[in-house]
Parts: structure tokens; C-alpha cells; sequence
């Protein structure tokens, strides 16, 4: 897979927004495997902000980090060398075999959320920088 990467900072927020509507928001992605992950537009700040302040979870900076990665979901999600894991549910502290998590490039995340039969929807991704809770992703039981 090519992984690309985007220099954010030379793009102005409206241009990101838009590579994100038209690479994820006007027809569903599919997995490897034939999954149809959904995306909307309003998932753009939850993706690409960060909190200043953890505690309040402000989400007020954007995060060029996060959008210089912007096509990586894509990538990982399509990628059939990925690795994939059933995700944690915090509120029953069990795992879900409802939340599929990807991983590819040594720490990148890719979370989706399957609410029917090969249909998904995109719940988050982020760089795992947390080599503690990286192992525990590691660690967790394979998706099937």
C-alpha cells in the first residue's frame, strides 16, 4: 500500500474538508475483505482536532499530524496486510466483535463500527503513540 502522505499546512481547513468529503463522504469505502464503511463530513473534527486540554476535551486544534495521514484510512482499511483486532468496549470492559480495529504501519488506528452484515461505519482514527496501550491492542483477541 502507499501510505501517502499530505502537507496540511499549505491547504487551508475548507480544502482539507474537502478531501475529506471526496475521498470518504460521497460513497463508502470498502474493506479488504468487502466491508462498506460509511463516513460523513461532520466526522472530520473528531478525526483531525485535538484537545488542548485533555480533561476538557475541547477538540480545538487541528491537527496536521493527524491530516498529513488524511488518505492513511483508506489505505489501512483496504490494506489486506493489516492487522485486524476486536475492539475494546470501555463501558462493558469487554471486547466487541462489533468494533473492528485496524493497525498498519507499526501504530497507525483505524476503528469502525459494524451495525449489519459487511456494513461499517467509521468511528475514529489516530496514531497510537502509547507503547502500553499499543501492546494491549496488539495483545487483544484477532477480529473474525
Amino acid at each position: 500500500m502507499a501510505y501517502r502522505k499530505i502537507k496540511p499546512y499549505n491547504l487551508t481547513e475548507a480544502e482539507l474538508r474537502k478531501i475529506w468529503s471526496d475521498t470518504y463522504c460521497n460513497e463508502p469505502v470498502i474493506t479488504f475483505d468487502k466491508i462498506e464503511v460509511q463516513f460523513y463530513s461532520n466526522m472530520f473534527n473528531h478525526c483531525f482536532f485535538e484537545s488542548d486540554n485533555r480533561r476538557r476535551g475541547d477538540k480545538s486544534i487541528l491537527s496536521y499530524n493527524r491530516l498529513e495521514k488524511i488518505y492513511w484510512i483508506k489505505d489501512a482499511l483496504e490494506d489486506p496486510t493489516s492487522v485486524i483486532k476486536k475492539g475494546w468496549d470501555s463501558k462493558t470492559k469487554s471486547y466487541d466483535n462489533s468494533r473492528r480495529v485496524t493497525l498498519v504501519k507499526e501504530n497507525y488506528i483505524v476503528v469502525i463500527l459494524i451495525y449489519r452484515d459487511k456494513k461499517a461505519r467509521f468511528v475514529t482514527a489516530y496514531e497510537m503513540n502509547d507503547k502500553e496501550n499499543l501492546e494491549k491492542i496488539r495483545k487483544s483477541p484477532d477480529w473474525k
